[in-house]
């Protein structure tokens, strides 16, 4: 068994199997075997397994909330933040479950081809395996598993070994529903041992991973011919201009920048500030970090959790270190007991430092000014990253400078980087991954292709 302890205090709260290769192989071979029963499922009976799951998660809001809360790194306030988007996630995912369709196609727009009639529609990859990292433990899980039921595959879901409860829990609330068994399956074990024998199996036909870009590179290494969708992490910029509304811009980006403690993909790690504004946006920015509570994470009053392990401690305090040893200096923060480190602000962050290439993964922002736009676009772009960035104008036409010139797979404009609504577009550039999700983005990748064409 798997012992899953509160990465806060110790506190041992439930276990999960640790599997072996053989249970790899089982369920390979039941999703493998369930794959014409999931394709062949009615889209009224998708339709209602989503939403029947969604109204029960709903029901049980608070429950799976004070999971998420003892198991992860989200204070009970963030928690339930994440449970509500998990339903909207599955409703979603319900309500494109019965949108997904295809298209006529102009045949004869071909000389010669007058007679033919046709069209395309979307059928499922088959197996698709899902893995999931720590950091929303429950989310991410129903953004992988929501869209690929939607589309009518047979689905194996790995969660990430500190935080599988959540992801236990959701997958007992499907088994509750007329979903046919076999169709979706939960396997918890660590990634070294199971990992590389689900991704590079050939009766998967798509692998969906979030997590790091050294596992991320192993998978596409290991997986063969099959479809890939990728999340791998960023170092997110910030651009806050000299006209920007700054108290709005400091908000956002201290809410963006140590949210989860700022284990999240789109945490703030980047602010880079226009020089007249530098010293006002950097103090008051400061002086609302240090009002951040860290505590308990079921304190209702707690702002900010603990790291989820000893190594990803030891790796913000490494970076912290390498900053320092470039000449930065610490602003607020810096400091840490157990797991627990204080929200962290950087100034005078030399370029080819980690922090500023490398994704931090903690509660800890870099400040940089800049005198000109074009400096500002090619600094935020100067990292082998690029899944969102932020930026804070009150002019229009600098905003669509800025997002035009970043490299990136999102812009938020006049809101930080980690600004997300689980319905739209969501997936990077360049080290950041590869592939789409956001419900019918992530459906579509689950999906394939297929044209008919009569001749008549």
């Amino acid at each position: 068994m798997i012992e899953v302890y509160d990465p806060g205090n110790g506190e041992l709260i439930g276990s999960v199997p640790s599997a072996s290769r053989e249970d790899v192989e089982r369920v390979l071979a039941t999703a493998s075997a369930a794959v014409d029963i999931a394709r062949n499922m009615p889209a009224h009976l998708r339709i209602s397994v989503l939403h029947n799951v969604a109204e029960q998660l709903l029901q049980r809001h608070e429950e799976f909330a004070r999971v998420i809360a003892r198991e992860g790194v989200k204070t009970i306030r963030e928690a339930r933040k994440e449970v509500t988007r998990c339903v909207e996630t599955l409703r979603i995912s319900a309500e494109e479950a019965r949108r997904l369709s295809g298209e006529t196609i102009a045949f004869d727009q071909m000389p010669g081809a007058e007679n033919r009639f046709g069209y395309f529609k979307r059928l499922p990859v088959g197996v698709v395996v899902a893995i999931t990292p720590y950091n929303d433990p429950l989310n991410l899980v129903a953004h992988k598993i929501g869209p690929a039921i939607a589309a009518g595959n047979a689905v194996i879901l790995k969660p990430h070994s500190s935080t599988p409860l959540s992801a236990k829990n959701l997958i007992e609330l499907f088994d509750a529903t007329e979903l046919p068994a076999g169709v979706l399956q939960l396997i918890t074990g660590a990634g070294a041992i199971i990992g590389d024998q689900l991704v590079s199996d050939p009766r998967v036909r798509m692998v969906s991973f979030t997590g790091g870009p050294l596992v991320g590179h192993k998978i596409l290494a290991q997986a063969g011919l099959k479809k890939i969708g990728m999340e791998l992490g960023s170092n997110c910029p910030c651009i806050i201009m000299d006209d920007a509304d700054m108290d709005l811009a400091v908000e956002s980006t201290v809410r963006g920048a140590f949210w989860a403690a700022g284990q999240n993909c789109l945490h703030v790690q980047r602010l880079f500030i226009q020089e007249d504004s530098f010293e006002k946006f950097r103090d008051r920015f400061v002086e609302l970090t240090k009002r951040i509570k860290v505590g308990d994470k079921l304190d209702e009053t707690t702002d900010m959790g603990p790291m989820i392990s000893d190594a990803a401690t030891l790796k913000v305090s490494e970076f912290v270190q390498d900053a320092l040893d470039s000449g930065a200096r610490i602003l607020t923060g810096g400091e840490c007991e157990g797991r627990y480190y204080q929200p962290t602000v950087l100034d005078n962050v030399a370029a080819d430092c980690r922090i500023s290439k490398e994704e931090i993964f903690g509660p800890v922002v870099a400040l940089y000014a800049f005198e000109n736009i074009q400096e500002a676009i090619d600094r935020a772009n100067d990292v082998d990253y690029g899944l969102q960035a932020g930026v804070f104008t009150r002019d229009l036409a600098t905003a669509f400078t800025i997002a035009d010139g970043l490299n990136c797979g999102g812009v938020m404009i006049n809101d930080s980087s980690d600004f997300r609504i689980d319905a739209m577009p969501f997936g990077g550039t360049r080290g950041s991954g590869v592939g789409k999700e956001g419900v019918v983005h992530a459906i579509h990748e689950m999906t394939e292709l297929k044209t008919y064409c009569f001749n008549l």
